[in-house]
């Protein structure tokens, strides 16, 4: 695999390149040596964080982790992209799509599935024209962390969502 670490508020010495390499590197076994690993190391006072994405055709395999120390944060992130691979493989590995950046060992084993995703529940309720702000206040009337509606401004689907610290998102789609 390919790494490309970069570090925020940090320098990437070469023992957390090492470190960074050793345990993620538990991840070739899944991947084609081509596969690209983008690492983001950052500190934010006593937050130690790391993102790794692995972009692959048609998905993203993502985790990000946080703690005091971050070896600690670079032995879990490995662990989550380890449990995610083994969760969806058949979601990833589509025969068509995305099996040339998998090895076949990868390919051809199965997993248990541990946690089936499963919808117990749906709701249907009516699109109607809003603007964000308005979504943002009707999202909080229902007590909910998001909420889907049709923005009156551009007339397409989007999702407003409380972020951390009281502050609210937008989701909109790329044209």
């Amino acid at each position: 695999m390919k790494y490309i670490i970069i570090g925020k508020n940090i320098d990437v010495t070469p023992g957390l390149r090492t470190a960074v390499e050793d345990k993620i590197g538990k991840l070739e076994k899944y991947f084609t040596p081509e596969t690209e690993v983008h690492v983001t190391l950052s500190v934010e006072k006593d937050r130690q964080k790391i993102e790794v994405t692995i972009p692959v055709k048609g998905n993203i395999i993502r985790s990000e982790q946080v703690s005091n120390d971050m070896y600690v944060s670079i032995d879990l992130v490995e662990e989550i992209i380890e449990r995610q691979l083994k969760k969806y493989k058949n979601k990833l590995v589509d025969k068509q799509q995305g099996s040339n950046f998998f090895k076949q060992e990868y390919i051809d084993k199965e997993y248990m599935d541990e946690d089936d995703v499963k919808i117990i529940r749906t709701k249907k309720f009516d699109i109607k024209p809003m603007y964000p702000e308005d979504a943002c206040v009707q999202m909080e009337l229902l007590g909910h962390n998001f909420f889907v509606f049709c923005n009156a401004e551009t007339d397409q689907v989007n999702v407003v969502y409380k972020r951390k610290g009281g502050t609210y998102g937008l989701i909109e789609p790329e044209n």
